[in-house]
């Protein structure tokens, strides 16, 4: 949808894509196409135990606050509890991360990545669900893994093993 320089973008909550994501159900609210490739929005509900494993992404930021519940987020260097209300800017320059909901409740998260990108990757690995609805993670078998790299390195990611960061 192409949206002229002095036009609003406005979205119901009903709005945009929802997808199952590593087991997360995230909302494409604002992609790409909206915004000039500019930045995305992703509203994140992260299941309990959910979260995606260790992955980098050198060219572009990405930033979430916790609006409910909480996420703990690893690099090699630290771990942070982003509890509601916390804000966690992970910068360009390919810094491994990963974030994973270690409570007994959903996690809320509001994410914006700069340029946008992000998004696309999701709904290539993504599966299409309706607001709300949790699937399983898929089984990451070798086979799984080695797709799930070459299709993150399409979208400028780097994967890796679940225990990178332990």
């Amino acid at each position: 949808m192409e949206n002229p320089i002095n036009d609003l973008t406005t979205v119901t909550a009903q709005d945009g894509q929802v997808l199952s994501v590593v087991g997360d159900t995230y909302r494409l609210v604002i992609t790409g196409e909206q915004t000039g490739g500019a930045y995305a929005a992703i509203d994140m509900l992260v299941p309990p135990k959910g979260g995606p494993g260790p992955h980098a992404h050198a060219n572009f930021q990405e930033s979430f606050y916790v609006l409910e519940g909480e996420v703990v987020v690893k690099t090699k260097a630290q771990s942070f509890v982003a509890r509601k209300g916390s804000f966690v800017n992970i910068p360009k320059g390919g810094v491994v991360h990963d974030f994973k909901n270690e409570t007994d409740t959903i996690a809320h998260l509001w994410c914006v990545v700069v340029p946008a990108g992000l998004e696309k990757f999701f709904q290539e690995i993504g599966t299409p669900v309706a607001a709300g609805t949790f699937l399983p993670p898929p089984v990451m078998d070798e086979a799984a893994q080695q797709r799930m790299q070459e299709i993150a390195r399409k979208y400028g990611q780097e994967v890796f093993p679940p225990d990178y960061l332990d």
